[in-house]
């Protein structure tokens, strides 16, 4: 992170991420819900001295603390993001948010987002260079031991890849679209239901920011598992049409169909579904589910919870652990 780049006065790129969170700031502050907001500033030394700001104290020390950070030290990545996540959930036993034992309540959430700011060079640890992200499992937390992963599903991992080089890069920058970087981080942010962004310019930096900004909404990761035959495909082998007498009695002609893998008719005629034929990328896949706030209390309100994957055992002396995201199997009916 000492590493200096092309921009302007060839600041680090350390200095660029501290740039960076002042910006991120600014651009959430400008939304009335930012009012309740909460942010820590942690950093890869050990615990408790890599609790540069907690909780309770005010953004005028975080902004303070933020300006006095150094890059020393080892990357010790694994290690960094299992403390985050412990102090993230280190009240969640006391407050009852995860209702073990009595299903998954969307309603009751404490939505979090870990924003890593890292260059992507080598893992390191005092054995050596670490060719994998390897987060310890042993967890001091209470009921860290009811859940199989160390993050929560209302919990997301973002990370910006500082790629800037020491001199202007000879390519043009990509499309719109900011790629994935392929450092092993990338995967844990897929697994959290996050991303990581790979930053080349400046410009790029400021679209990457614009876009955390846009996700901190309050929600809840889930797997959706498709079970049982496919829908009913638009065409048949040979070409021809298919037409769906079974439904003609049941359906409005002219309406449209709010199921994305379900087929309408319109005139007796049969409309192709909202996702083409060749994609399957429906049938198993990780979506982040939006939980609104009532307008008239201020906080989420919900009565049905999503039942747990056991049944339960009475002689059973402790619930059996349940993963981060739960996992609803859906099927498609005719």
């Amino acid at each position: 992170m000492n590493q200096r780049t092309y921009l302007g006065a060839r600041p680090t790129l350390l200095d660029v991420a501290k740039d960076a969170v002042e910006r991120f700031i600014k651009i959430r502050q400008r939304d009335s819900a930012s009012r309740g907001d909460r942010y820590m500033l942690l950093t890869f030394e050990e615990p408790p001295g890599n609790i540069k700001a907690g909780w309770k104290e005010s953004l005028a020390t975080f902004m303070t603390e933020l300006k006095n950070l150094q890059a020393i030290g080892m990357s010790t990545l694994g290690a960094a993001l299992k403390s985050a996540l412990d102090l993230l959930n280190i009240n969640r036993m006391q407050t009852g948010i995860d209702t073990y034992g009595q299903g998954r309540c969307p309603f009751y959430l404490e939505p979090s987002i870990i924003i890593l700011i890292t260059d992507g060079g080598h893992l390191t640890n005092t054995l050596g260079v670490q060719d994998e992200l390897n987060l310890p499992m042993h967890s001091s937390v209470p009921g860290s031991e009811l859940t199989k992963e160390p993050f929560r599903w209302d919990q997301r991992l973002f990370s910006l890849v500082l790629r800037l080089t020491g001199i202007p890069p000879a390519d043009r920058e990509p499309s719109a679209v900011v790629p994935s970087d392929h450092s092993p981080v990338d995967a844990m942010c897929e697994v959290t239901g996050g991303r990581s962004y790979a930053v080349i310019s400046q410009r790029m930096l400021m679209q990457c920011l614009e876009s955390l900004v846009q996700k901190l909404q309050g929600g809840v990761v889930i797997n959706f598992e498709k079970i049982g035959p496919d829908p009913l495909p638009v065409n048949g082998g040979n070409g021809e049409e298919i037409s769906l007498l079974d439904d003609r009695n049941n359906h409005k002609p002219g309406s449209p169909s709010l199921h994305p893998t379900q087929t309408s008719l319109n005139n007796g005629r049969v409309s192709p579904p909202l996702y083409p034929s060749g994609n399957n990328t429906w049938q198993s896949c990780r979506k982040l589910i939006y939980v609104q706030r009532s307008a008239q209390k201020g906080y989420t309100v919900g009565h049905w919870p999503i039942p747990e994957s056991f049944w339960p055992d009475p002689g059973s002396p402790a619930l059996p652990p349940r993963t981060a995201h739960p996992i609803v199997k859906f099927s498609c009916v005719k």
